[in-house]
């Protein structure tokens, strides 16, 4: 973890309110991981508080994160050109990880869940792992990064709630569909709250005990486990901050119904 100032290389419109950043990381800055985040600032002087955001993509000169415009700060972030200097805390969190004899891998997205999955796919391209990938979006307007999951998957599917591109449904449903052609060794997800009950509920209800790890998506302040702003309940009665004991999570461990 290190704070530094990077430099924005490009910010720009991804699909519908999603904006693509892609920026400078300086020397010294180690531990880079699929499923971990950054603590970036929005480019103003307005709001003092990161806001938290996953790698998407990333090499030893450069980051990618996507997300989305939803409040004044992420706003602000869309306005940044390249260029710009922002203050960023880096790499935050855990993250995914593949055992070695985990060759069959699914991956479930929802909404800006499926930017996690993207770094996935970064991670571990030609190590040898077929990945399954279900996708899901609001409509199509929101569709984005088909091109990242279908070349690097051996089955890439879409869906949308409205039906308007792929197949109209969510990626829960869809990966349930499928369970029997994809057989995955191991099962990476996130997106919001009630899609990975759902896909909780999902595995409980088919017998399926297949492991499977999941990023969850909170409320953050610092980033670094000090204000306990994004603490969730886990099945044993106690408290696990996201940010630093998380944002991964095996699915059996922690309480989605808040």
């Amino acid at each position: 973890m290190k704070e530094c100032k990077v430099k924005v290389l490009e910010n720009a419109p991804l699909a519908a309110g999603i904006y693509r950043m892609r920026f400078s990381i300086p020397d010294g800055v180690e531990g880079l991981q699929c499923g971990k985040f950054v603590n970036i600032s929005v480019g103003d002087g307005a709001h003092l508080l990161r806001r938290p955001i996953a790698l998407c993509e990333y090499d030893e000169k450069s980051a990618t994160i996507c997300y989305q415009l939803k409040g004044e700060g992420t706003r602000a972030m869309g306005r940044a050109q390249a260029g710009d200097e922002l203050t960023c805390v880096l790499p935050l969190g855990n993250g995914f990880h593949i055992e070695e004899g985990q060759r069959r891998v699914a991956l479930i997205g929802g909404g800006v869940g499926v930017f996690p999955m993207v770094s996935v796919l970064h991670a571990y391209k030609g190590a040898h792992k077929d990945f399954y990938s279900y996708i899901g979006f609001r409509s199509k307007n929101a569709v984005c990064m088909e091109n990242a999951f279908a070349s690097q998957s051996i089955r890439s599917v879409i869906v949308t709630d409205d039906g308007s591109y792929g197949y109209q449904g969510n990626a829960v449903q869809a990966f349930l569909d499928d369970y029997a052609n994809a057989a995955p060794d191991v099962i990476l997800a996130c997106g919001p709250t009630p899609m990975l009950r759902a896909l909780k509920a999902g595995l409980d209800e088919n017998n399926i005990a297949v492991p499977c790890y999941v990023s969850l998506e909170e409320r953050m302040g610092c980033g670094i486990g000090a204000c306990l702003v994004c603490t969730c309940k886990k099945l044993d009665g106690s408290r696990a901050r996201v940010c630093k004991d998380g944002p991964v999570f095996p699915i059996g461990e922690v309480d989605l119904h808040g």
